[in-house]
């Protein structure tokens, strides 16, 4: 049932496009991992650049999107590699 969950939170996390390159950020490798543990999914997102301005919009979509997943309630989204990666962590995983 995992493994289920967490390829259906892959693809619905697939939709979110990085807005400079119009491609898929599951597909480039922008998230760097997936783990689902009973309703919560553990997204890990590694921007391109330390300084991408897109990274918290990213995120904030990859979240939605694998919120939008049936059986998932929670979603934390880890970003690493970035020079704010602390306040994004901070801002993006507040409720």
């Amino acid at each position: 049932m995992s493994d289920d969950l967490t390829n259906k939170v892959k693809e619905a996390v697939s939709k979110v496009k990085d807005p400079h390159m119009g491609v898929s950020i599951v597909e480039m490798g922008i998230v760097q991992n997936i783990d689902v543990d009973g309703s919560t999914a553990k997204i890990i997102i590694k921007p391109t650049n330390p300084g991408c301005m897109s990274v918290t919009r990213m995120a904030a979509d990859a979240k939605a999107q694998a919120l939008s997943v049936d059986g998932i309630e929670k979603v934390e989204i880890i970003v690493e590699g970035h020079t704010m990666a602390d306040s994004i962590n901070e801002m993006i995983n507040k409720s």
